[in-house]
């Protein structure tokens, strides 16, 4: 075909750089071959070349019949009559006059060979392909390459003089050449050696007619390709991915959606860490701010990395070995992270996205205690407490003017309990207008909460004598941790004061919860008895195995009435608070008494330790002549956690149960104080123990405890406890160690234990059935707290038992006690 039409030069200055181009492409195809003669230097000759070179090229093209493609294992199939041209419009050999394109006859996978693969069609490169532009050259280049898995760099460029425009280029592998030795003579840590001296590279060269023909192509490599898996993280695809995120990104008009994208902008590095912080909390992890690189110029920062908090690994301290309580392991190379780079306009672009955590992101309940969202959760509680300040929408004068209870009718829901009032006048008489505020306070949260449950109890003169009230919060705490249940009878400062009681108990965390609560203005048995009826009423008549109380005998009868059936124990910490009160004048004489006295009542779980302790502390302070610790005393068995050791209790027994719960209500507790004041402290101290325990699951499910040793036992009993009752365990286990068998007596499937600890002369009976894998020890220990002792550890062990029989865990005490 004629092409001589297309390849003429009028003027003198395209002359000259048909000149430059014609060296350039002489120079670049005669790599490896002969040099031509000097002759065809002249425009005339060198159009010659180029219309013959075009017209044999030309010649060869047909349609390309129906074939298939092999790559990567995937079958492709070029279709027939189908241009050679991608997404990148590549072109072949555009034939200007007929305005047409042709379709080059090759063999499969020869030079040439249009191939498709997830993103399109794309081409083999072969010499004589031409292209649209450098630009579409390099794209195609770099499709080819990341498909056979290298990437590609800019190499050599020749440009003419007189315009200044692209003569010829050449693209390389970017394992061409050798990297100079003496850049890294002085560096500490040298970077790796990348290049290999290949010699692959694809080189084009500008044509008359205004397209870029490829002049050279060499496809050898002298080194191994990438795996296909990670061909995408080649440093030329990524160029190639950033640039077509950012075409993406500036064609859209949607905005922020909410997730990252590669090529995504932003103001600023703020704009860019609020963006990803946001999108963090919606999926369930925390930020943290890694690595930046700043400008040596004017110190801005050039790039910035993002990563989850559960980046890398925490680096090894010698200082570690020493500290007793290491802190918990929350790095796990984890890999997600957001990369940002400023670009030449002063925003910032997204240059690297991974998504993919490797662990389990945090439950949308625990958002709030991630770190770098606790910003975002401060704003949500000062709104929040914004809300709360305002004053609550009063019901109508008629349901609230009343001082009398018993003449305010709700419809909807009437919480006066009409049948069980009172034969007689209670015993403590309200405040003016106490009564209002307690019936409005109320009916706000009824009405925020139609879970919300509380009762009134009338007196002979219709008058309030005893309020209960429980939330759906405290129903749920109390279905899953009823099991041993504490009414405090002791929040009271004086005789004046009325008397709150509330009903709590300890989580899987050990931590204090509470059930339930009751404003008591009378203290008779038939208050009590009422108390606890309108208890069984909200937890839907489930009844607690252990009740633990005051020592106080209305109590007890009306628990005797109420509750017959469930054990009953005298809660030790009470009776220690009232030995703080007895026994007040002892703490200035001799300031160690109170340690001596805390000591004789929670530090001793044999009777004959406690004894021993009891006798050592009246002796050493001369209290044999107090009438009242002679009292408590005689009734030791039931308090004293050395008796009755088969009830279960589970733990309620250290300081741990009240600790600043009293100081923080004893002053909204006194007569002269506004009820309402108090309702809503306790409210908040609620709210505060709620949020206690999300903190204690937060941390449960991003931290395990440190294991003492690679233990089978210790694993299984670390992904089934709590970390708080897993410590028990392992200082249990780390007893056991120290533990020694004297004796064993078989009788059939049943084996009795005599062991010790080492050094000491106190025996425990340890028996264990081969039958169903039953273990029980004298001590108690797991009938008293739900966790093993050393000594049935040791004979677990002596018996090589491995993992922790599944009935000695307690779902109460475990990761799972709430599902």
């Amino acid at each position: 075909m004629d092409r001589s039409g297309h390849g003429i030069l009028t003027h003198g200055k395209n002359s000259e750089f048909q000149n430059e181009l014609h060296e350039s492409n002489r120079a670049d195809v005669d790599m490896g071959e002969e040099c031509k003669s000097s002759e065809t230097s002249s425009p005339e000759k060198s159009r010659e070349a180029t219309e013959s070179e075009s017209d044999s090229w030309s010649g060869s093209a047909s349609l390309v019949e129906k074939s298939a493609v092999e790559i990567n294992g995937d079958e492709c199939q070029a279709p027939p009559e189908i241009p050679l041209v991608n997404k990148y419009e590549m072109n072949v050999d555009s034939e200007q006059e007929s305005q047409s394109l042709n379709i080059v006859s090759v063999d499969v996978l020869g030079p040439g060979v249009p191939v498709k693969d997830g993103k399109g069609l794309f081409m083999v490169p072969a010499v004589g392909m031409e292209f649209e532009s450098e630009e579409h050259a390099y794209k195609c280049y770099s499709r080819y390459a990341v498909m056979e898995g290298f990437s590609i760099r800019k190499d050599f460029v020749n440009k003419s003089r007189v315009t200044g425009a692209v003569v010829s280029r050449r693209f390389t592998c970017y394992r061409q050449g050798y990297r100079p030795s003496k850049h890294t003579m002085n560096t500490r840590k040298p970077r790796k050696e990348t290049r290999t001296g290949c010699l692959a590279h694809m080189t084009i060269a500008w044509q008359p007619y205004g397209k870029f023909r490829v002049t050279n192509f060499e496809n050898k490599h002298n080194h191994e390709f990438v795996n296909p898996s990670t061909a995408h993280l080649l440093p030329s695809q990524k160029r190639l991915a950033f640039a077509e995120a950012v075409e993406a990104d500036l064609a859209s008009s949607s905005g922020l959606d909410g997730v990252p994208k590669l090529g995504m902008g932003f103001e600023s590095e703020d704009h860019a860490y609020e963006f990803y912080n946001s999108y963090a909390g919606k999926v369930g992890f925390s930020v943290r701010k890694d690595y930046v690189n700043r400008s040596k110029i004017d110190g801005a920062v050039v790039s910035r990395r993002f990563t989850c908090f559960r980046e890398g690994f925490r680096q090894k301290d010698k200082r570690d070995l020493n500290i007793k309580r290491p802190r918990k392991e929350t790095r796990i190379g984890c890999l997600a992270q957001l990369v940002i780079s400023r670009q030449s306009d002063g925003s910032y672009r997204v240059t690297n996205f991974e998504e993919k955590h490797n662990h389990e992101l945090v439950a949308a309940c625990r958002i709030r205690m991630l770190r770098s969202q606790k910003q975002l959760v401060a704003a949500q509680i000062a709104e929040g407490n914004a809300i709360e300040g305002r004053k609550i929408q009063l019901k109508s004068a008629y349901e609230v003017s009343c001082n009398s209870i018993g003449d305010c009718v709700d419809h909807e829901y009437d919480p006066v309990d009409q049948r069980s009032k009172l034969i007689s006048k209670c015993t403590r008489e309200m405040r003016d207008g106490e009564a209002e505020k307690i019936h409005q306070y109320f009916q706000s949260k009824k009405v925020k909460n139609p879970s919300f449950f509380y009762a009134i109890q009338l007196d002979a003169d219709n008058q309030i004598a005893n309020i209960f009230w429980t939330d759906a919060k405290m129903v749920m705490d109390y279905s899953d941790f009823g099991d041993v249940l504490c009414l405090d009878t002791t929040y009271r400062i004086n005789e004046d004061c009325r008397l709150f009681s509330p009903f709590v108990g300890v989580n899987h965390h050990k931590q204090m919860v509470i059930f339930g609560a009751a404003l008591l203005y009378d203290e008779t048995v038939d208050s009590f008895k009422w108390l606890f009826q309108k208890f069984l009423e909200a937890m839907s008549g489930k009844k607690p195995k252990t009740i633990l109380t005051d020592q106080d005998e209305i109590v007890s009868e009306a628990i005797s009435s109420i509750l017959p059936d469930i054990n009953q124990r005298v809660c030790v910490w009470h009776v220690y608070q009232r030995a703080l009160k007895q026994l007040s004048h002892m703490f200035i004489g001799s300031p160690l008494f109170v340690n001596d006295l805390l000591s004789c009542f929670f530090d001793h779980e044999e009777e004959e330790d406690f004894i021993a302790s009891w006798n050592h502390m009246m002796d050493l302070h001369g209290l044999w002549d107090n009438e009242w610790l002679n009292k408590i005393f005689e009734t030791r068995e039931q308090w004293a956690i050395a008796y009755k050791r088969h009830i279960f209790c589970a733990d309620i027994k250290s300081v741990q149960l009240r600790g600043s719960f009293i100081l923080n209500l004893k002053k909204y507790l006194k007569s002269d104080s506004d009820v309402l004041s108090f309702l809503k402290q306790l409210g908040k101290m609620v709210n505060d123990w709620h949020y206690k325990e999300l903190e204690a699951n937060y941390d449960m499910s991003q931290n395990m405890p440190k294991l003492m040793g690679d233990v089978i036992l210790l694993k299984h009993a670390r992904d089934a406890y709590t970390p708080r009752i897993f410590e028990l365990f392992q200082q249990e286990y780390e007893t056991c160690l120290n533990i020694v068998v004297n004796q064993c007596i078989e009788n059939g499937s049943l084996l009795e234990y005599k062991v010790s600890i080492y050094g000491q002369p106190r025996e425990y009976t340890v028996s264990y059935n081969l039958s169903n894998n039953t273990v029980c020890c004298s001590c108690m220990k797991f009938e008293f707290i739900g966790v093993l002792c050393s000594h049935a550890l040791k004979v677990l062990d002596y018996s090589n038992i491995r993992l922790l029989p599944s009935q000695y865990i307690l779902k109460r005490w475990t990761r799972e006690a709430r599902v």
